[in-house]
């Protein structure tokens, strides 16, 4: 684990550290990758989502989203192995893990994805049951975000936080600011090429692109 206090606020973790990853998710309920995709195909994601146009439920507007690209273009299908993501991915769900979805974003100037929420609760527990060091939380559902810009607080960050996925409730309370244990949503700030993977429990949001002159490129991938 490293941590590089002037651009990353959460801890960070080596691309191969696998137990360190896994244990975060456990403990946090996401870990932060560093360098993971090199900076040719960052850039080359980001003509690819260019080329997208939309079909089915995809939408085009300030915010434009596109599902299941691994379905239109060779090109994305390498990210949904991409070593040492799959690597954690397997290690946290079992070596028969699949993905169910593996979205892009292009979030124009002007973008607001706020809204603190859980991707998904599988069953709510009481927080007391989930504070026991004898209880472990199965890890069902995680999404890994690739980033293909570098990241700062009017791009529109994701917000997490740390913890929250062992509130044992989807219910937030004070969505508009809420709190977990002291704690309140903090911005993902990082860079190009960086991955974030996290759990379906944990409170997050996406946020607004404050810029005026910045698209933010994302590449999602769900297992």
């Amino acid at each position: 684990m490293t941590t590089v206090a002037n651009i990353y606020r959460q801890k960070t973790f080596d691309l191969h550290d696998t137990a360190g990853q896994v244990k975060a998710l456990h403990e946090d309920g996401f870990a932060l990758i560093p360098g993971v995709v090199p900076a040719n195909i960052v850039e080359e994601a980001r003509e690819h989502i260019d080329r997208l146009t939309p079909i089915g439920f995809d939408r085009q507007s300030v915010t434009d989203h596109y599902k299941c690209v691994f379905n239109r273009d060779s090109f994305w299908l390498q990210f949904i192995d991409w070593p040492g993501i799959i690597d954690t991915s397997e290690a946290a769900m079992g070596s028969e893990c699949h993905i169910i979805g593996q979205s892009a974003w292009r979030s124009h100037p002007g973008h607001n994805g706020w809204g603190p929420h859980t991707d998904r609760i599988f069953f709510e527990l009481p927080e007391d049951i989930l504070a026991d060091p004898r209880v472990k939380l199965p890890i069902y559902l995680c999404t890994a975000h690739f980033y293909l810009n570098d990241i700062d607080e009017e791009l529109c960050p994701t917000y997490v936080i740390p913890g929250s996925h062992l509130s044992g409730t989807g219910n937030i309370p004070n969505r508009n600011d809420p709190e977990f244990h002291g704690r309140k949503l903090e911005p993902v700030l990082c860079k190009a090429g960086d991955v974030l993977i996290f759990r379906c429990e944990v409170w997050h949001s996406g946020s607004l692109n404050r810029t005026t002159d910045r698209t933010r490129y994302l590449l999602q991938v769900h297992y």
